[in-house]
């Protein structure tokens, strides 16, 4: 049996109703400097679509990644390699459904079985790509090469090569993302269809995507019974209208019944024929010239809509941000107003300040009725290593309440997170955080600021009487008395205690520094509320470290911007 004739036209200048000026590869490559910087822009845009992330959960970031995949696809598989190397064959995807006959097809174009064809599905695990032998060395740098078997025959007219995809609806999830990722390197698509699948809706989707990107496209309608042969190409053409591909060449294979192996010849020799000439040096590049065209153009609005859904992403974490900045007022404050109402000293600290200070204790008695105060360096040292246990119960109580303001920091964040309220893309931001993570570091940060706060008690004391001295009223022999017999780590332990809320230290210290006194413990007390605030603010500092990714900045979308200002430019 024969193809039937007439059914196509079988001559490249059908594509699209003829040759376009802009058709001729030679133009561009009249112009290296021209075709170079070109070749840059594509590999800059495909280098920062690929670094392109989509981390927030938005309606539209799916799609938006689906559509990034292929476009890195289409950048790196197809324009890159052809703009690299414009005298390559053109790539000819054979591609279709499951059970088209794609195998079958390109074994008949060889001549010999090149590519497993059988009954079984799916029947094409890893592409084949078959090119002639001469034509190796231009091949030889095509990534596409990295995931086909490559098959050399002389069969092959040079200037393309055949490659046979998977099936577009295969049950194979890695066949269908291999046969999507191999149509964005073609320089044109021989789709493959039957007379019992020409009309299912997935085989349309694709074709309707190579049309917006103005692809080469050309059809084969495999297996038609001659009774049923009117009805089903009228309709097979009309559907092509429809979509945009009334100039697509349309290739009619009869149903030869039950086989095995390679078609006969002349069942295939139209296609054969197609290809051949095809493969002259000039209508091939003006393929590859044709799609190339497309897909440049065809890139601005691709990237106009994946730098919108980037766009999108930075308003989203901005939104976000906004959100946090507000939960974690109220517990902020209430960290400062805890300090300030003396709470830090509940517990511990003030027990141990009631032994220190009752009768016969180190600290009992330290002023005299008459305002001298009692004491020598001996017993300065004494209270020194008395008030170390104070010290250590400063730190501890200090170290829980930090760690209490923290956590109240984290339940604002988390409930701004993931309440009704809560911006679109936040549940991706608290899914990063966890739940309990970070609570071995939240300590540690507090136990270390707390450590912070209580060495800073005496670098404090000496600051105010340094400041008291230099004002020409400090160096009193009664303050030198003090300092000595009193010392002035006890004094700062003591102005530490009052800070925490102990009213009786607060009111001893005062009685021994005067002013001064006072002043030591309001700057204490001010720098733990600065602490007790900043460890609110370090669980929102948790979020921002999710928030600084490259992909949410303000100016996220300007980079993929401005490589499309660049490419509109040139082409």
């Amino acid at each position: 049996m024969s193809a039937q004739p007439g059914t196509a036209p079988a001559h490249p200048s059908s594509y699209g109703g003829g040759r376009h000026a802009g058709d001729d590869p030679r133009s561009m490559l009249a112009r290296p400097l021209a075709a170079t910087s070109l070749l840059d822009a594509v590999r800059d845009l495909h280098r920062d679509v690929e670094a392109t992330s989509f981390p927030l959960d938005l309606p539209g970031a799916e799609p938006a990644r689906t559509s990034r995949t292929r476009l890195v696809d289409q950048l790196g598989e197809h324009l890159v390699p052809r703009l690299t190397e414009l005298s390559a064959p053109a790539v000819v995807v054979v591609s279709g459904s499951t059970g088209a006959g794609k195998s079958t097809l390109v074994n008949s174009l060889v001549g010999t079985e090149v590519s497993a064809a059988g009954v079984l599905r799916p029947t094409t695990r890893r592409p084949v790509l078959v090119h002639n032998p001469d034509d190796a060395d231009l091949l030889s740098h095509h990534p596409v090469l990295e995931s086909v078997e490559v098959v050399a025959h002389e069969s092959v007219p040079r200037g393309i090569a055949v490659l046979d995809a998977p099936d577009l609806d295969s049950v194979l999830e890695s066949n269908r993302e291999s046969a999507h990722r191999l149509l964005e390197a073609a320089d044109l698509w021989l789709f493959v269809t039957t007379a019992a699948r020409y009309g299912d809706a997935l085989p349309w989707r694709v074709l309707q995507d190579a049309v917006e990107r103005q692809t080469t496209i050309a059809m084969v309608l495999n297996r038609v019974a001659p009774e049923s042969l009117p009805e089903v190409r009228g309709d097979l053409l009309e559907r092509l209208r429809a979509h945009g591909l009334q100039g697509a060449p349309l290739f009619v294979v009869p149903d030869v019944g039950p086989h095995e192996g390679v078609l006969p010849p002349a069942v295939v020799a139209p296609i054969r024929r197609w290809l051949t000439m095809l493969a002259g040096p000039d209508r091939a590049r003006t393929v590859v010239a044709r799609t190339l065209r497309g897909a440049l153009e065809a890139l601005r609005p691709w990237v106009d809509e994946l730098a919108d859904a980037v766009q999108e992403q930075a308003d989203a974490a901005a939104a976000i941000g906004a959100r946090l900045d507000d939960a974690v007022v109220a517990p902020g404050r209430r960290a400062r107003e805890h300090v300030a109402a003396g709470a830090v000293a509940d517990g511990a600290v003030r027990a141990r300040w009631a032994e220190l200070t009752a009768s016969g204790a180190p600290l009992a008695g330290v002023v005299r009725r008459s305002g001298r105060v009692r004491g020598s360096s001996r017993t300065a040292r004494a209270r020194e290593a008395a008030v170390a246990p104070l010290l250590r119960d400063l730190v501890t109580t200090v170290t829980s309440v930090l760690v209490a303001a923290g956590e109240r920091g984290q339940d604002a964040v988390h409930a701004a997170l993931v309440d009704e309220h809560a911006p679109a893309g936040s549940a991706s931001v608290a899914a990063v955080l966890g739940g309990d993570d970070g609570v071995d570091e939240r300590i540690a940060a507090a136990q270390q600021a707390a450590r912070g706060w209580v060495a800073q008690g005496e670098r404090a004391l000496h600051a105010a009487l340094a400041a008291e001295a230099h004002q020409g009223a400090g160096a009193s022999r009664r303050r030198r008395r003090v300092r000595r017999v009193v010392g002035d780590p006890v004094l700062a332990a003591v102005a530490l205690t009052g800070a925490a809320g102990v009213g009786g230290a607060e009111e001893l210290l005062s009685t021994l520094l005067g002013g001064t006194g006072a002043a030591v413990v309001e700057n204490l007390r001010g720098q733990l509320s600065v602490l007790a605030a900043n460890q609110v603010d370090l669980e929102r500092a948790a979020v921002d470290a999710v928030l600084r990714q490259r992909d949410l900045a303000a100016d996220a979308a300007s980079t993929l911007r401005l490589r499309l200002a660049v490419l509109k430019a040139l082409t």
